[in-house]
């Protein structure tokens, strides 16, 4: 049975780091030769606070300056990385990040999810895990796992 593998709609990730951002390129040259509309996402995390928050901020007020601070990133951030010749959309959500970028993956029908890394090893992936790990086991679309090239590997 032939299935054409297509890919009209792809979704990739950010935390607007360095490493996140090393995945551009390669979701650029795959948009373009797929003729395909990009989709970036950004999770905003639960903003975790003490009990007795004495800053004299309330955390709802933290809340909201952060995500205008994410709105305006990704403005740049589309701004500086994507030629205005390819379809792109930008959106962010409220949640744990690998929940939202599956969830995200299964109801907008995205055909490729491409997800930078961090490399995490040894402790640190004990402790944290990878989003990118979770994704990989749990997503619905096929997953590109990009690793930054200047990052050295180092074995668990």
């Amino acid at each position: 049975m032939a299935d054409d593998f297509r890919i009209k709609n792809i979704l990739v990730t950010t935390d607007f780091s360095d490493y996140s951002r090393s995945a551009f390129p390669k979701v650029i040259s795959l948009a373009r030769k797929f003729n395909a509309n990009i989709n970036i996402l950004h999770v905003i995390q639960p903003l975790i606070t003490p009990a007795e928050y004495s800053w004299g901020v309330q955390p709802i007020e933290l809340q909201k300056e952060h995500e205008r601070n994410c709105h305006t990133a990704m403005e740049k951030l589309v701004l500086k990385y994507f030629p205005k010749d390819i379809s792109i959309s930008s959106h962010i959500l409220h949640g744990i990040p690998f929940k939202e970028i599956i969830g995200f993956c299964r109801d907008q029908r995205m055909d490729l999810l491409v997800i930078a890394t961090h490399g995490l090893s040894g402790l640190s992936h004990i402790i944290f895990g990878s989003t990118a790990e979770k994704i990989v086991r749990k997503s619905s679309c096929p997953v590109l796992v990009v690793r930054d090239p200047a990052h050295k590997f180092e074995m668990p």
